[in-house]
């Protein structure tokens, strides 16, 4: 027999659920040993990030540069364009509509008191090796060296280190990520809070799924235009390619779906053959709408700064880390939590928040994301006629990479 699997979302949201009615009859002792357990995770976290960063973004960077033809270069191009015009318009769209639409619950996430009535009985300091920024900066220079260089040996190490990095991340920090969250409302049932939380979840679940509509739409109106189709067929033609991801919440899962229906909107076999698996990685237009919805009504409701300028430094630097973003459920949101913490001021609890907050979403990103990479792709076709360029081959590491999560998704 078949055996079941029960995915991230449902265990997510059977962690919130459960959090919230233990806080009613747990005693204080049991409550401090799930703090003290969130307290050791947090720190292990904090610890672990900037190796994360190297161990992702450097190699990715790496593979993405050694294949750079003119076509590669013009579609990673697009994709990070995309990308961060989908991060601008979410931070626009919620600076202008948060405050009248959000009203009160998230001004009510200000008020909790987030500053421990309840502590863990103890705590284990792990001080990271390295700031978050200077490993972002790190990782960008060592895969343009990686991208550079003849030599092999140190290229394979780094995607070994990575292959390290992607198995922390799959066998020990997703599975306990539902413990986590399970301990992160228990403290917030106990001490009263979880009512403004959840209000204002379902409000931010709502405006984010109507922006992911609204910026489909724009890419196929854009695309439409400069491929000169009609943009709601080639739409409608993607559903396909959205309903699938829905469920196997995998960009990578969802590439046979997504190059048969960019096909269909008359994208040439090897100009889709090219594209799709590439933007697979690196096209995450609803992954950072959704980081930046989330982080921007949190910001809001603790009192943190939420300047235009802060947040276009944010969404440049999400951009590129997305790029690393494992293939695996919720790995995006673990990819941006150094961000979220040296650029935004995020502690670990507001950490929790975004991680319980996007997860509950996270297969309305990925489909939003391969229904856009059919956009990108009739862009690139009309542009690979207009240069009578011959398509180069995925880089060998892209391939790589995609191969990786689709094993991850089974």
């Amino acid at each position: 027999m078949k055996k079941f699997h029960l995915g991230l979302l449902p265990k997510i949201l059977i962690a919130i659920v459960a959090g919230i009615l233990c806080s009613l009859f747990f005693p204080t002792w049991a409550v401090r040993v799930f703090l003290t357990f969130n307290s050791v995770f947090g720190n292990f976290l904090g610890m672990f990030i900037p190796l994360l960063i190297i161990g992702l973004i450097a190699p990715a960077i790496a593979d993405l540069g050694r294949g750079a033809g003119r076509l590669l270069l013009i579609t990673i191009l697009i994709a990070y364009l995309s990308t961060i015009l989908a991060g601008f318009f979410s931070y626009l769209t919620c600076r202008a509509t948060y405050p009248s639409l959000l009203g009160r619950s998230v001004q009510s996430l200000g008020e909790m008191d987030m500053s421990g009535s309840l502590l863990p009985f103890f705590t284990i300091e792990m001080p990271a090796f390295i700031s978050v920024t200077t490993a972002l900066v790190f990782a960008f220079l060592l895969g343009l060296g990686l991208a550079v260089i003849p030599g092999k040996t140190f290229n394979r190490a780094m995607h070994d280190f990575r292959e390290v990095i992607e198995v922390v991340i799959s066998k020990f920090i997703i599975p306990i990520l539902p413990l986590y969250i399970f301990g992160i409302f228990l403290q917030l049932g106990a001490e009263g809070n979880v009512g403004p939380v959840l209000g204002t979840f379902a409000k931010i679940i709502v405006i984010i799924i109507v922006l992911h509509i609204t910026v489909l739409l724009l890419q196929f109106l854009i695309a439409g235009a400069i491929a000169r189709k009609n943009p709601f067929r080639a739409l409608a033609t993607m559903l396909s390619a959205y309903v699938t991801a829905l469920g196997t919440q995998s960009s990578a899962a969802t590439i046979p779906v997504t190059l048969a229906s960019a096909k269909k909107n008359g994208v040439s076999g090897p100009v889709a053959d090219f594209v799709i698996p590439l933007c697979a990685t690196i096209h995450m237009p609803c992954s950072i709408l959704k980081i930046t919805a989330c982080a921007y009504a949190i910001s809001l409701g603790m009192g943190l700064a939420t300047d235009p300028g802060l947040y276009l430094g944010f969404v440049m630097m999400l951009a590129i880390t997305m790029v690393a973003a494992p293939g695996v459920p919720g790995g995006a949101i673990m990819a941006s939590l150094g961000l979220l913490s040296s650029m935004l001021g995020f502690d670990a609890n507001m950490q929790g928040l975004m991680i319980a907050l996007y997860i509950s979403m996270d297969s309305f990103g990925t489909a939003g994301n391969v229904t856009g990479d059919g956009a990108v792709a009739l862009i690139m076709d009309r542009i690979a006629v207009r240069m009578k360029t011959t398509v180069p081959a995925v880089p060998e590491g892209v391939a790589e990479d995609v191969n990786t999560d689709m094993k991850h998704a089974n």
